[in-house]
């Protein structure tokens, strides 16, 4: 009975010893006595059979731990990252008045308004600026016409103007002569326009020639544009005016308005100017500016 029971006790005994010293063990029992093996076997039957039964649970375990391991890790990474990159990357939205204007400009809240012989007009932003800059800095009476809602504001006003004394212009210092302007103010735009004119009306056999200087010089022009401006006069017959444009928004600018506007007229002054002495290249026109 011992030796036929023996083969298939070693076999579970060399799968344990392979993993724990009970191997010694065993083989000194057996040489004492025969009786002693069976125990031997026996205990080591039971502790086989304990540490097997351990370790199957403990290896399902731990392949669960692992399997549940991986997800739980994968899972918050973006999650975290997604709950972030809408934080870091929302701008924080700014508070907005009346006009539209948010609580970062200058003119954020406040309230204009001028005495005028119809009541009290409200001046919107747009028009304060242009205001200050005529009234304020200039020290200019309020010439300002504005709408009655207030959406629209106009400026007008003239200017002489004078040549070079370079010697190298068309136009020298003793070339003068008037011109006009009107700045125009849409507050829904946001958008101040200077329109400049020659006010003496242009000679018809000198249209196609003037039209040919604007195309030559509007390409150098670096602010602004000429253009011939075409309407009609009290008598209901057509005239041509020679013309230069400008505009600059206002919208956006936080801080500064009052000084766009002053660019502006300062910069197409020049840049106007610039243009009349090119065009004086010709004969003709020059004796049309200072007729």
């Amino acid at each position: 009975m011992a030796t036929k029971k023996s083969p298939v006790k070693k076999k579970v005994a060399t799968k344990v010893v392979k993993k724990a010293p009970a191997k010694k063990a065993a083989k000194k029992v057996v040489v004492k006595k025969v009786a002693t093996k069976k125990a031997v076997k026996k205990v080591v039957k039971k502790v086989a059979a304990k540490k097997v039964a351990a370790k199957k649970p403990a290896n399902q375990k731990l392949a669960k731990k692992v399997v549940a391991k991986k997800p739980a890790a994968k899972k918050p990474t973006p999650k975290k990252a997604a709950k972030k990159s809408p934080k870091a990357s929302a701008p924080k939205k700014l508070k907005v008045d009346q006009y539209g204007l948010e609580e970062d400009d200058e003119f954020y809240g406040l309230y204009f308004a001028k005495s005028t012989e119809k009541g009290l007009v409200e001046v919107k932003p747009c028009t304060f600026s242009l205001m200050y800059w005529w009234k304020g800095l200039l020290g200019y009476p309020d010439m300002i016409e504005i709408s009655k809602d207030s959406n629209t504001a106009m400026l007008q006003f003239e200017s002489t103007f004078g040549g070079g004394d370079s010697g190298e212009t068309e136009l020298t210092e003793k070339d003068v002569f008037d011109v006009d302007h009107i700045i125009e103010v849409d507050e829904e735009e946001q958008l101040v326009s200077l329109y400049s004119y020659v006010p003496i009306p242009v000679p018809e056999k000198l249209v196609g020639a003037l039209g040919l200087s604007i195309l030559n010089i509007n390409p150098e022009t670096r602010y602004g544009s000429l253009e011939i401006c075409s309407t009609d006069n009290e008598d209901g017959k057509n005239e041509h005016f020679l013309r230069y444009r400008a505009a600059t928004y206002l919208r956006g600018i936080k801080s500064g308005k009052v000084e766009a506007i002053e660019s502006m007229i300062t910069n197409g002054s020049e840049f106007f100017g610039l243009a009349l002495d090119a065009m004086c290249v010709n004969k003709s026109i020059k004796k049309w500016l200072l007729s």
